[in-house]
């Protein structure tokens, strides 16, 4: 992988935390929320792992992503019932965990 694509890959996710925390801290959740929702950073992973290795490894990239969907899910809601309860920290640490552990048994079942 180049050195070009990687720094371009890191000035993208980096507009795309910026944009959220701005639109975040302003009180425009769901926009935000939108923001972080657009799928630029799957989108230039499933570009660039079909042009490394072709269709077969990109299209298991994608059904991977929709595999670990509820890891995730996991997450939000933890984080939803945690934050008001714990604070940042606590519950992040939490939801993590959870996210890992739930992730890690999904890839083990199947």
């Amino acid at each position: 992988m180049s050195f070009r694509l990687l720094v371009l890959y890191f000035l993208i996710g980096g507009c795309v935390v910026s944009a959220v925390t701005y639109f975040g801290s302003h009180g425009k959740g769901q926009l935000a929320a939108f923001i972080s929702f657009l799928p630029t950073v799957s989108a230039i992973a499933l570009f660039t792992i079909y042009q490394a290795s072709g269709s077969q490894a990109a299209g298991s990239y994608a059904k991977n992503l929709l595999i670990l969907l509820p890891s995730w899910v996991l997450y939000i809601v933890a984080v939803i019932w945690l934050l008001p309860r714990l604070g940042l920290v606590p519950t992040l640490g939490i939801s993590v965990s959870i996210y890992l552990l739930s992730a890690f048994l999904i890839t083990r079942l199947l």
